[in-house]
């Protein structure tokens, strides 16, 4: 056993997974540059417009990612004014808000690459593309961190915080600006 063993697994580990994370980021953002965006939704999932459906959904996926935030302090002890161990249920709540809050992303990212793609019209449009290609590397950087046991223990908070930075950006630029411009519809 070599000494440089304890040490080089982390760092190869988090390399392998931070890869991960850029080739989906980069590979978004060329399917976006490239494709010819289609200027009509696949579907509005009953909603009145595509722009009210994307607000909608990344709104409720914000606020479950806002749920796996106070659900990872608390389990891990961080939550302030929250003593003693987390209740046996809350890991399920985490996981399965995690989960759904992904999947709320899906419909959104779909039309957001397929009818619009990659744009670049103005600084908030700008921002909102590259943000959403590197919050879905984030998303897979942290999928791949947690079946990883050769990380520092610092890389999954931080792969998901990134996670959560991201949605929240997202929202600020996408969702908060479109119910700024057109009051809040609720379909």
């Amino acid at each position: 056993m070599s000494m440089t063993e304890p040490t080089t697994a982390p760092r190869v580990g988090l390399t392998a997974v931070l890869l991960l994370g850029a080739v989906v980021a980069l590979s978004l953002g060329l399917y976006g540059g490239l494709h010819e965006p289609a200027n009509r939704p696949l579907t509005t999932l009953g909603f009145s417009g595509m722009l009210q459906m994307k607000a909608w959904l990344t709104t409720a996926a914000t606020v479950l990612l806002l749920v796996q935030l106070g659900s990872a302090l608390w389990m891990w002890g961080r939550l302030p004014g929250v003593g003693g161990t987390a209740p046996a249920w809350l890991a399920p709540v985490h996981r399965w808000g995690g989960t759904a809050a992904f999947v709320l992303t899906l419909p959104v990212a779909l039309h957001c690459l397929w009818a619009l793609g990659f744009a670049a019209g103005d600084l908030r449009v700008t921002v909102h593309s590259i943000v959403g290609c590197l919050f879905y590397g984030a998303y897979a950087a942290k999928m791949l961190a947690l079946r990883s046991r050769a990380l520092p223990g610092w890389a999954l908070p931080v792969l998901g915080g990134t996670v959560l930075a991201g949605l929240a950006l997202l929202w600020i630029t996408a969702a908060l600006w479109f119910f700024t411009r057109s009051g809040v519809p609720l379909t």
